[in-house]
């Protein structure tokens, strides 16, 4: 009896857990569609001097990086983590083969894939992680404070999930957009992480120059 009952319990934890899974997925969905909404073409163009801003990081090689380290280059910003297991490779994978559309208009653009998993995204770990993608592309840790403060800026949602029991089980949901940056600071547009490389890079060439 102790035995079913166990089972049933077992069995609720995992539908809540994964009614919450897809519960957060919408709203994550949501937020990407709303920045997608003021990407040009999509809607109203419209550029919010909330979202961005200075930071001061390590990057991939264990070097101090900030805001200003990339003079005259125009930010492609991203944040997930080494670990994540779909949205994230196949965002970074688009991303590196939109850069290649680009041509030289490339040369103007620094892509940096900014962990929101400090505890086991190293610089070693995340070095290893995006060259597998692109050799421009920069990860970009830091402290759990560093990371949080950088995220704030962009508005970017993070919600960790355990699996009950299973301490090592650790997943972490977040909003997936990639930000593009002027050389000013300046937050230009957003892109939804699941637009195609064609989309993507007419999206960064309408801005850069």
């Amino acid at each position: 009896m102790k035995t079913g009952k166990a089972a049933r319990r077992g069995q609720r934890n995992r539908r809540a857990l994964a009614l919450a899974s897809g519960g957060v997925a919408a709203i994550l969905l949501l937020a990407s569609l709303l920045l997608w909404l003021a990407t040009p073409g999509r809607g109203v163009i419209r550029t919010d001097d909330r979202i961005g801003g200075p930071f001061s990081l390590i990057d991939d090689r264990g070097n101090p990086v900030t805001d200003q380290s990339f003079p005259g280059k125009y930010l492609l910003v991203y944040f997930g983590y080494a670990s994540c297991r779909d949205v994230c490779p196949a965002t970074l994978s688009t991303l590196a083969a939109s850069l290649d559309r680009l041509g030289r208009k490339a040369d103007l653009v620094q892509p940096l894939f900014i962990t929101i998993d400090p505890t086991h995204d190293t610089p070693a770990v995340l070095r290893h992680y995006v060259s597998a993608f692109s050799t421009s592309l920069v990860g970009l840790t830091g402290t759990d404070t560093e990371l949080s403060k950088v995220a704030d800026e962009y508005k970017v949602v993070r919600i960790l999930h355990r699996e009950p029991g299973v301490a090592s089980a650790v997943t972490l949901d977040h909003s997936s957009v990639l930000y593009l940056i002027a050389p000013d600071g300046r937050f230009i547009a957003p892109i939804p992480a699941d637009a195609s490389e064609m989309v993507m890079a007419q999206v960064i060439a309408r801005y850069v120059s």
